[in-house]
């Protein structure tokens, strides 16, 4: 779909799985007292790079500057993003084996397999590529899976440009979406990270006027917003877990 929302992230590929390039918690903590403020790494797909918005209006942006707002400074960097526009999980894998994006990290997000579900893939596929990339977000956190934020696959369903064409079918996509997010959901639960439900927002929002880029398709800087305020109460969590 090139269309739907993706993000990249970047693994060494070893045996069969990720494997996070990383420096030490020493390393970290020395260039922390060093004047280095906390990291936040964002991966995804078109939701996360924010496919026809400017770069201020992304969510991970929004959420960076409510952070600070509320006393939480960041880097100046933040966040790393690592995602494009079309991507499914594979192709999030892929590119993050490019970037090597080097952790550890005070606080990773992920939200992806938007274009698996597009693609007609399985369920179960999507399980097992999701769960590969919710391990190395997990190690890109310095193994401390409670500073990983995941959040839900939006319902595109609802939107002008599903509407558009007859061969998008509205109430069969948002039962797909909710059969990958149960995935998303269970799987994230598990490994003890920590889940944002966005997918009602998604549908509330639906097509309505300033909620849609051109395209009819991706949300909007004011759609962005109201997604970073849900995730700041859950990213101030995060960034104190063990």
């Amino acid at each position: 779909m090139r269309h739907a929302p993706l993000v990249m992230l970047t693994f060494a590929l070893c045996g069969g799985s990720f494997v996070p390039n990383a420096v030490s918690a020493a390393d970290s903590a020395a260039d922390r007292q060093g004047g280095t403020t906390l990291r936040y790494l964002a991966l995804g797909d078109s939701y996360t790079i924010g496919e026809g918005v400017e770069p201020a209006e992304r969510w991970p942006h929004r959420l960076v500057h409510l952070l600070a707002a509320g006393g939480v400074t960041l880097a100046a960097d933040a966040p790393e993003i690592i995602a494009r526009t079309g991507w499914t999980t594979d192709e999030l894998a892929a590119g993050i084996s490019e970037a090597k994006p080097r952790g550890p990290y005070e606080l990773v997000t992920l939200l992806i397999g938007v274009n698996d579900q597009f693609r007609g893939r399985s369920v179960e596929s999507y399980r097992h590529e999701f769960r590969r990339l919710l391990d190395a977000a997990i190690g890109f956190a310095g193994k401390r899976p409670g500073r990983v934020l995941v959040l839900s696959i939006p319902d595109w369903g609802v939107t002008s440009f599903a509407a558009s064409s007859e061969r998008f079918a509205p109430q069969r996509i948002g039962r797909e979406i909710d059969a990958f997010n149960a995935i998303t959901k269970s799987e994230t639960e598990s490994a003890g990270a920590v889940f944002l439900d966005i997918t009602e927002e998604t549908r509330a929002a639906g097509k309505a006027a300033g909620e849609l880029v051109g395209d009819g398709l991706h949300p909007s800087g004011r759609q962005y917003g109201r997604w970073a305020e849900a995730a700041l109460p859950l990213a101030k969590r995060a960034l104190t877990a063990k």
